[in-house]
């Protein structure tokens, strides 16, 4: 059943994790790069990804042995991180560089990357797969404009506003990521 407080959270903590408009400058810089970034393209394809790991990824689990639990206690922790390389302005994980930008790196890893895999098998754990589903596409929406518009938002933000956008979602992300911790390591002992 559909839950607008449920679809509205999810919605929030996969906007901080996907980071759309705090991964602003990369899309510029991409788009300088590789020229023109297929925004229809780029979104269908992370969206498609997304929603097919949300089915997937629980029978993935069960089929090497993790508990949902699990998952989401180590996925806490890759929120934990991402949010630290928000706010403290730092890179953990790097990715090597691609020579095509719409699908790689834009989709994935940018868009639908380990952060957002992890997240949505955690918010399965405590969510309706229906309400996700929703987040996911109003997600989608909003990474489709952003992806439309980055030129725009860049130059009405600027380099400090995107930085206080970018800091902002990332302790935002680091509470989720507390929380979801604390949600899901008890059913470690059970």
């Amino acid at each position: 059943m559909l839950d607008i407080r449920e679809i509205l959270t999810v919605g929030m903590v996969l906007f901080a994790v996907i980071d759309v408009v705090g991964t602003v400058p990369v899309i510029v810089d991409l788009r300088a790069k590789h020229g023109h970034i297929e925004s229809e393209k780029a979104s269908i394809v992370a969206c498609l990804i997304m929603i097919t790991f949300l089915f997937v990824g629980e029978e993935l689990l069960n089929f090497i042995g993790i508990d949902v639990n699990s998952f989401a206690v180590a996925g806490s922790f890759v929120l934990f991180f991402l949010a630290l390389e928000m706010i403290l302005g730092i890179r953990i994980y790097r990715d090597e560089e691609s020579s095509s930008a719409s699908i790689v790196p834009i989709a994935f890893p940018l868009i639908a990357g380990a952060g957002t895999m992890t997240t949505l098998l955690s918010l399965r754990a405590q969510y309706a797969t229906l309400n996700i589903i929703v987040a996911i596409l109003l997600n989608i929406v909003v990474v489709y404009i952003v992806l439309k518009s980055s030129s725009k938002i860049e130059r009405l933000l600027g380099k400090n506003g995107l930085g206080v956008v970018r800091k902002t979602f990332g302790v935002v992300l680091l509470a989720i990521a507390v929380k979801l911790f604390a949600a899901n390591v008890k059913g470690l002992f059970l």
